[in-house]
């Protein structure tokens, strides 16, 4: 266990650093989709389709994360947390920088969106490693009653890497006309990737392996095929943990990329307006982690999940009247109030998910369970949403959000509480 001070900042700093990267350039990819993928990519369309074409290529790398996390999870549980955090760092750095050189349509035909989709991928995978080793970093660390604490960490790094991600294109959206920002502004926050990157990197380096792991592999307590015991051993706790988090990306999505693109779309709300709006909420967002972190620490993961998946089950039903109306105050309203249930809901899973399992299949474990929930609660919700818009109305958005939370109540219901339970 770290013995100083400076040990645990640097702990708790590399497990933050790393998550608000990787979600950094997830999230810029998502804004792109909700104002310039679709005519850039999929040009011989209606803008109805482009935008559920653009969708779609949003929800590829939803698909790929579990890979990521079995493939990341797989090296994590047998060699090592931190050589697997740097290689999933660099697969998403690498996959984010070049779809900010890559054609358009209009350049070289199906090519450009035949690549955009592969580069989607390895985002998908880069992603999919890196949430589970971030979050076992955080959690192998840190000392006796402040894992949820600590296990926040990772969980800030969602918010912080949006706050990133919207407050970049919001500055491109005041600097920049609409021409210029269709032609190659929009590139700009996928090439800032490759410098955030290096930070990162940088960081990484420098950690040793987690005294949990280490203890493993002086004992030679590493099984040959992780995925095998999991699936054998611990199938409950890995579809309870998926199920669990499946409201966090729902009230999420639905509050940036959805309801983005339906306030510029739809509403006419201007972009920069909106942004600026999400930056606002995104706040509320970062607010709730650490207290909701504190919270599981001192009353549990378990209640706190289901006080706020409760609220968040609720709040669906303020969608339609609040994100209708059309009024800037009501709409930020709105968003603050979900971004905030996202951080409450997300927060107690950076200790609970690494808990549910022992250490010989965590990495795996954690990882597979965080990124199933992704498929459920966020690959096609964009996407969904738009359908649901479109054929029955901002109700069934709203009724898409309780459902979630529901799914999510109930299997935090079955899971016992995880607060004390030895890591070694």
């Amino acid at each position: 266990m770290p013995s100083t001070s400076f040990s645990t900042t640097r702990i708790a700093f590399a497990s933050f650093i790393g998550t608000a990267i990787e979600f950094y350039d997830f999230y810029i990819y998502g804004l792109a989709v909700a104002m310039v993928i679709g005519p850039i990519f999929f040009p011989n369309s209606d803008p109805a389709v482009q935008a559920l074409n653009a969708f779609l290529t949003f929800g590829i790398a939803f698909l790929a994360r579990p890979f990521g996390a079995l493939l990341f999870g797989h090296f994590g549980d047998r060699i090592g947390r931190k050589t697997t955090l740097v290689a999933s760092l660099l697969v998403m750095g690498i996959s984010t920088t070049l779809i900010g050189v890559l054609p358009s349509y209009e350049a070289v035909g199906w090519v450009a969106p035949a690549l955009l989709c592969l580069l989607r991928f390895g985002q998908g995978i880069g992603l999919g490693g890196e949430w589970g080793g971030a979050a076992l970093l955080a959690a192998e660390y840190a000392p006796k009653g402040r894992r949820g604490w600590f296990g926040m960490f990772p969980q800030l790094g969602p918010s912080v890497g949006f706050l990133f991600a919207v407050g970049g294109f919001l500055l491109l959206a005041e600097l920049l006309d609409d021409a210029q920002f269709r032609a190659w502004g929009w590139r700009i926050p996928f090439l800032a990737s490759a410098a955030l990157v290096v930070v990162g990197l940088y960081v990484r380096l420098k950690l040793a392996e987690t005294p949990v792991f280490a203890k493993a592999l002086a004992a030679q307590q590493q099984v040959k095929f992780p995925l095998s015991q999991l699936l054998s051993q611990h199938a409950a706790p890995l579809l309870l943990g998926a199920l669990s988090i499946v409201v966090c990306y729902a009230l999420f999505y639905m509050s940036t990329v959805f309801a983005l693109s339906y306030g510029v779309k739809t509403l006419g709300i201007p972009r920069s307006q909106f942004l600026f709006m999400l930056c606002i909420a995104i706040l509320f967002m970062a607010a709730a982690t650490p207290l909701a972190a504190m919270a599981g620490d001192r009353y549990g993961r378990r209640r706190v999940l289901l006080v706020a998946g409760s609220a968040a089950l609720l709040s669906g039903f303020l969608l339609a009247p609040m994100l209708g109306s059309g009024s800037p105050v009501l709409i930020t309203a709105f968003l603050s109030l979900e971004l905030f249930l996202m951080g409450a809901t997300y927060a107690p899973l950076g200790a609970l998910l690494p808990e549910l399992f022992p250490t010989a299949v965590r990495y795996t474990g954690a990882g597979a369970a965080y990124n199933l929930g992704g498929i459920l609660g966020a690959s096609l919700a964009p996407y969904i949403a738009q359908q649901l818009v479109l054929h029955g109305g901002l109700a069934w958005v709203g009724a898409y959000i309780s459902s979630a939370a529901a799914i999510s109540l109930l299997a935090v219901f079955f899971i016992k509480e995880t607060r004390d339970s030895d890591l070694v």
